[in-house]
């Protein structure tokens, strides 16, 4: 999940691509019907897998972005409230738009605010999983709960669409391994090890470089959900985290949605070097959309706000109305570029293949977790302009095929049979992180 917030860990999101727009535009000329066409044809033939989307916490909070509200931990959703069967315009997904996009498997993310760890994270994140778990409740024809690669390719042979958890920030398991272990049993298929804020066992991008990577308990934490067969993801980690789960890990990895830092300089992107340990491991890339994870030009106007923000924070300190009003003016004097096109995410694609390879390639939205998506690429309809956009760019059909699905699925079925593997070997885990890391109990 990437939402204003997350551009300035632990700051709320008082500004920061509010400006950015969210323009609707056709089809480029480049992508035209028959290439549609072609592509729904290989979303039929195969499940197209979306890594990332952040629907649940839309719904939680009924459409909004907002989390600033203090009783936000006591909000229970209901499904009388929004009926995604119909269309829901101030989301980026709905059931209308998922068939029109030929989507057939979606790890929801069950992402909770940072702000939760204190307190509250553990039950907000069971109650988040089960808003994914009663979708096919409420829509049987339309969602089936996917558990395993299998599970995947038989419900989309079913004609309907695989729904998975992921789990979005390893706080909700509050260093707790029995946690973890239940979260598995619910039905939670990966867990992104940190979200924006580091935590006592793991760096997180763009947050303070703690423990110089993972700590004994981080490492048990990887190892525990190798274990368990349960993927673990690592789109919001620092470079030190990446590396060293690259190297302890028996099972793929993924980074559920990233892109490549070459081409968009932001610590949430992947570095080169990192693309290049991916193949001994094994794992898959998932391509964000996010415009300032994939636009240069986004970037660099996120960094000339971020640092108008930084000098109005030091003038008036805790004064957040005025800190407000500074980036305001700033931000009205200087336009955000507009958003990029289709080709700029499949520029990410393409260099993913070149240092990593087509095995390490998928597509991780982040569709209602992000206030700018590119032109034509802005809800979940809009999948099959991204394939196209590949075949275009002359992706064979058996290469596409890999980056809308068939990798994922890999990386699952590879991650089960390391499980199998290590449960006949190995007990549950039992260390903590008071003995593991040497803390002193409360």
């Amino acid at each position: 999940m990437v939402r204003r917030k997350g551009i300035v860990p632990a700051m709320r999101p008082i500004f920061l691509l509010a400006a950015l727009p969210l323009a609707a535009a056709p089809l480029s000329a480049q992508t035209d019907s028959a290439l549609i066409r072609h592509a729904l044809r290989l979303h039929r033939a195969v499940p197209m897998i979306d890594g990332h989307n952040d629907l649940p916490w839309k719904l939680r909070t009924r459409g909004s972005d907002s989390f600033d509200s203090s009783d936000i931990g006591r909000v229970v959703f209901s499904w009388d409230s929004m009926d995604i069967s119909k269309p829901q315009p101030q989301l980026a997904t709905d059931i209308p738009r998922l068939r029109k996009g030929g989507v057939g498997g979606v790890f929801w993310s069950t992402w909770v605010p940072t702000e939760m760890i204190p307190s509250d994270a553990a039950r907000i994140e069971l109650e988040q999983i089960d808003i994914v778990r009663r979708m096919p409740e409420r829509y049987p024809k339309v969602f089936a709960l996917a558990r395993t690669a299998d599970d995947i390719l038989r419900i989309h042979r079913q004609g309907k669409i695989a729904i998975m958890i992921g789990m979005e920030g390893g706080h909700v398991i509050e260093n707790s391994l029995p946690l973890l272990r239940m979260y598995y049993d619910l039905g939670a298929r990966y867990m992104t090890l940190t979200h924006f804020a580091t935590l006592a066992w793991a760096d997180a991008a763009g947050d303070d470089s703690t423990h110089h990577g993972l700590t004994p308990f981080g490492r048990a934490v990887v190892q525990e959900m190798n274990r368990l067969g349960m993927l673990v993801d690592l789109a919001h980690v620092s470079d030190s985290v990446m590396a060293q789960t690259l190297r302890i890990s028996q099972a793929p990895v993924i980074f559920s949605h990233s892109s490549a830092r070459a081409l968009a300089d932001v610590p949430r992107d992947v570095p080169d070097d990192i693309l290049r340990m991916l193949p001994k491991n094994g794992g898959v890339v998932m391509v964000n959309f996010y415009c300032p994870f994939v636009d240069s030009a986004a970037v660099r106007y996120v960094h000339e706000q971020r640092g108008v923000f930084v000098q109005a924070r030091r003038q008036f300190g805790t004064d957040s109305a005025a800190i407000r009003a500074a980036v305001q003016q700033w931000s009205a004097a200087h336009p955000a570029p507009p958003p990029p096109s289709i080709a700029v995410v499949a520029d990410h694609i393409d260099h993913i293949r070149r240092v990593a390879g087509i095995d390490y390639i998928g597509y991780g939205s982040d569709f209602d977790g992000m206030d700018c998506a590119p032109k034509g690429l802005e809800d979940v309809s809009d999948f099959p302009a991204l394939t196209a956009e590949l075949i275009r760019r002359g992706y064979s059909d058996a290469d596409v095929e890999k980056v809308i699905g068939l990798n994922v699925v890999r990386v699952m079925r590879q991650a089960e049979r390391v499980a199998r593997r290590l449960q006949r070997e190995e007990q549950p885990a039992t260390s903590t992180i008071f003995t593991l890391d040497s803390l002193p109990r409360r």
